[in-house]
């Protein structure tokens, strides 16, 4: 582990443990299946789109492995969570997702994360792959009537499309890469490039492969959007098992070190 994440897990607040029970499963697309869940400790649940929760799914080999799927949508009434998970790769969270049933228990910490829609904005605009197809549907959903909002989203190809509703005015592009998703997407790097920002304050939040997260980001800080005006995570990369990649400046990182000094002096002097 390094140094960054060790002090982020120390730093990191204790969330919540929810026991949930699989109620429906059913493929949204062919290659993305939702499975809802409910739970009675729900009716204190809290959570901002965008925000995803911690599953611990059977790992193959008799133990657990944690997998992060972002909240599609949560019934209040119904006390109802829908995960939509990709059905790609033999991994833990895909083997779980396909051989789920219902009745099925699960436990899942959360909500966390920091990615979601913040502050106000002449316009928003949303880019990523499959993978953050639910929360980018999430937070569009969420915004209000009179909201100017752009979205680029890559998929396979046309039959991974998905309606999204909202109130607001969305201006939505698909993009087909006809194969498994890769690293470092140009379709969506070139997508970006050719976007024109619009007049006004806007903000950006770019999730999904960590590579392209961070092209698209510096391409975007470079034709003058703010870096503040940026949400940006890796969800995914080649190689890497489970958890997110935290797109942070490296000031940000000295101000976490110290912030993580700070938290051990106190903890020595006041026990």
């Amino acid at each position: 582990m390094s140094d960054t994440a060790s002090i982020v897990r120390q730093l990191r607040p204790e969330r919540p443990t929810w026991t949930l029970t699989a109620v429906a499963v059913r493929d949204v697309t062919p290659r993305m299946r939702r499975v809802s869940l409910i739970g009675d400790e729900l009716a204190r649940f809290s959570y901002r789109p965008g925000q995803d929760m911690s599953f611990s799914v059977p790992d193959g080999y008799g133990g657990l492995a944690r997998r992060h799927y972002t909240i599609r949508r949560f019934d209040r009434q119904e006390l109802r969570l829908d995960i939509d998970i990709v059905l790609h790769g033999e991994g833990p969270g895909a083997r779980w997702a396909r051989q789920v049933r219902l009745g099925d228990v699960v436990a899942a910490q959360g909500p966390r994360g920091r990615i979601g829609v913040s502050g106000r904005a002449d316009w928003r605009l949303f880019s990523g792959d499959e993978t953050a197809l639910p929360g980018i549907a999430a937070m569009i959903e969420a915004l209000p009537a009179g909201e100017r909002v752009f979205a680029v989203i890559e998929v396979d190809g046309p039959g991974e499309e998905q309606p999204i509703h909202t109130a607001a005015d969305l201006d939505l592009v698909w993009l087909h890469r006809r194969g498994p998703p890769v690293a470092s997407s140009r379709g969506l790097i070139e997508a970006l490039t050719r976007f024109d920002l619009p007049a006004g304050a806007g903000q950006a939040v770019v999730i999904g492969e960590t590579a392209a997260v961070r092209a698209q980001r510096q391409g975007l800080i470079a034709r003058g959007l703010p870096k503040t005006q940026i949400a940006a995570e890796g969800y995914w990369r080649p190689g890497r098992i489970g958890g997110h990649d935290h797109i942070v400046e490296p000031d940000f990182l000295t101000a976490l070190a110290g912030a993580h000094r700070e938290h051990r002096r106190r903890r020595r002097r006041y026990g």
